[in-house]
């Protein structure tokens, strides 16, 4: 009797000691946690996932799928992950190569000779994994002005981004090049006599049992359970259409739930292995996972940490001591975050669905300090006090912008003269027409338009009518009383670049 009563005990001490596992902040204070950011941010829904020691610990879903609905996100809610696919096209590259398929040092050109460079000598010499890594010299989202959410074609993408004169030497500087992944999965199904999408699918949304992932930005018009996407305009939470990503998939394209993610997190923590099968080599693994180009020192708000490196398809860094590996992912009204800690078996899944937000990665992080034992430092107060910060100044700069529209400051031609088709190469055209007192851009390649407000001289104020675009300065060129060029900004979140249209 006292052997048995032994026993029982050991095995109430091994669950006692189980359960107290869970980070108090995770099992106390996480759901309230969360529901206080719905409000301060103004998300709808969110949905959270963490996985330790290959088990899913935790997987909740917050909030609402529609801003002003009463349908709730669950665990199967479908979000768009945005970059997040990016790792899913290196991890297909990289399982090529290990089954000799490919090499990620094979010359892009031998998989894809249409794929070129604006410089004949780069475009021989880059190569697969250049393609991943972000290092083929173009500044950080150069070109997406030009692809995202447009109609044009993935051959069409390929054709312009060939054009683009990129802002630094080849491999010199760390670049985030969306195209190159794009390019990256041509690759990938040219190799196979495949797609991109059917290797996703087949390698690893199918062996993982990710039934309800989605590879296409299309597909997710006519699925079930899913998020609205959302962003701010004129201080509102509004729905946005979808993203269409199509024609930069690999990319960018994947919609997920957390519990189908749960299940790429756990295989991800098991070097490979799912539910003790082999879904991809371990040497494909530490392949994605290999630093191949550097951005930075790595420093952080807390603790400590000492570098900031890119991979295949993910960030590498140290933080406290241990090597994160992690992505986000924006896109048309969705911001999401996945991170693994391989030393501790830790992974964090972030999905939420407005565009207009940094709680994703503040709740990353608080999840991570719980599970590194670090102090409660409140990372979405203090993310949301630097957001609202830096709206303010946006606003204030807009409304003093507003302010000279209203005075009605004189132009240096009359409206008419600045209408007309304008051409820039390699975008295309636009073309702008008088609306009422103000102008119209159209663009040739997407279903967005700007109106354009005078505010003295040669400026305007554009205000496209996708929020995501954003409102912006617009500086006409003017040459002995003739309007020569327009030249157009866009906000950060899709383009840094400034791009010139000359008038026809």
């Amino acid at each position: 009797m006292k052997k048995i009563f032994l026993v029982f005990s050991i095995l109430l001490f091994a669950f006692s000691i189980k359960a107290q596992t869970l980070p108090s902040f995770v099992k106390d204070s996480l759901d309230n946690y969360v529901n206080n950011a719905l409000t301060q941010w103004r998300i709808p829904g969110v949905a959270v996932c963490i996985v330790k020691d290959g088990k899913v610990v935790l997987m909740k879903g917050y909030g609402v799928k529609e801003v002003g609905g009463a349908d709730k996100v669950d665990e199967n809610t479908l979000f768009m992950i945005g970059s997040n696919t990016k790792a899913f096209t290196a991890t297909v590259l990289a399982m090529l190569d290990a089954e000799k398929k490919l090499s990620l040092d094979d010359k892009a050109i031998k998989w894809l000779p249409e794929f070129k460079m604006k410089d004949a000598w780069v475009t021989k010499e880059v190569t697969v994994r250049d393609l991943l890594c972000h290092r083929l010299g173009m500044y950080t989202f150069q070109g997406d002005f030009m692809f995202f959410d447009t109609d044009l074609s993935t051959q069409e993408v390929l054709n312009k981004f060939s054009r683009l004169t990129p802002y630094y030497s080849f491999r010199s500087t760390w670049g985030y090049t969306n195209t190159a992944f794009l390019a990256g999965g041509l690759i990938a199904g040219n190799a196979t006599k495949s797609t991109w999408q059917d290797l996703v699918r087949t390698k690893i949304f199918q062996p993982l049992g990710m039934t309800r992932s989605l590879a296409l930005s299309s597909e997710i018009i006519a699925a079930t359970n899913k998020a609205a996407a959302h962003s701010i305009m004129n201080d509102q939470l509004i729905k946005i259409p979808y993203g269409q990503l199509d024609n930069i998939a690999p990319a960018g394209s994947i919609s997920s739930s957390v519990n189908d993610m749960s299940k790429w997190v756990t295989m991800q923590l098991d070097n490979g292995k799912f539910d003790g099968k082999t879904i991809v080599p371990a040497s494909a693994i530490q392949q994605t996972r290999t630093p191949n180009s550097i951005l930075g020192d790595g420093r952080v708000p807390f603790n400590t940490g000492h570098f900031n490196l890119y991979g295949l398809g993910w960030f590498l860094q140290e933080y406290g001591g241990k090597k994160i590996v992690s992505h986000t992912g924006g896109v048309n009204g969705f911001v999401t975050s996945v991170t693994l800690i391989p030393e501790e078996k830790l992974g964090i899944i972030v999905l939420t669905n407005t565009d207009a937000n940094s709680f994703y990665e503040a709740l990353k992080w608080e999840i991570m300090d719980a599970y590194f034992n670090f102090p409660y430092r409140n990372y979405s107060k203090l993310y949301h006090d630097a957001y609202e910060r830096n709206n303010k100044a946006e606003a204030a700069v807009i409304q003093k912008q507003r302010d000279s529209i209203a005075m009605k400051l004189p132009i240096v031609l009359p409206l008419q003269k600045f209408t007309g088709e304008y051409e820039n190469d390699p975008y295309g055209t636009l073309n702008i027409q008088p609306e009422g007192d103000h102008l119209r851009i159209k663009f040739q390649h997407h279903i967005m338009t700007g109106k354009l407000e005078p505010l003295s001289g040669n400026r305007f104020l554009c205000t496209y009518s996708n929020p995501i675009w954003g409102t912006e300065p617009t500086v006409f060129t003017i040459e002995n009383n003739q309007v020569k060029s327009v030249t157009i900004k866009v906000a950060g979140f899709v383009d840094y670049m400034p791009y010139e249209f000359k008038k026809k």
